[in-house]
């Protein structure tokens, strides 16, 4: 019988090679994205203190789009980005939690980097 790899597993392992270089500071924080098959998540992180400053979601109540696609990925950056200004964070450190930087993840970053955000 042929086995399998488990995708999640090797994102994960992925995940935590990226964490153990990068780190969210007050000063520069952690742009982190987490995609689920119907859904996309973001949060803006300081690791030093372990608190999430800013996060959006596809899943919001009023967000109107379908976050299983491309433009709600966009929306979703857009979004996050709206936040971090109003909280005055302009400079971040993108976090892609293990995935490929192409499709929804790429757009979600796109989406941040027109709102305004720096990484």
């Amino acid at each position: 019988m042929v086995s399998r790899t488990n995708s999640n597993a090797a994102r994960l392992k992925r995940h935590a090679r990226v964490r153990a270089k990068i780190s969210g500071t007050a000063e520069c924080p952690r742009l982190d994205v987490f995609r689920s098959n119907s859904n996309i998540y973001a949060q803006i992180i300081d690791d030093v203190k372990g608190v999430t400053l800013v996060s959006a979601a596809s899943n919001e109540k009023d967000f109107g789009a379908n976050g299983g696609n491309c433009e709600g990925a966009r929306k979703v950056g857009q979004l996050i980005a709206e936040r971090a200004k109003a909280k005055k964070i302009t400079e971040v450190v993108f976090d892609r939690g293990g995935y490929l930087y192409h499709g929804r993840v790429k757009e979600l970053a796109e989406g941040a980097r027109e709102g305004g955000l720096k990484f």
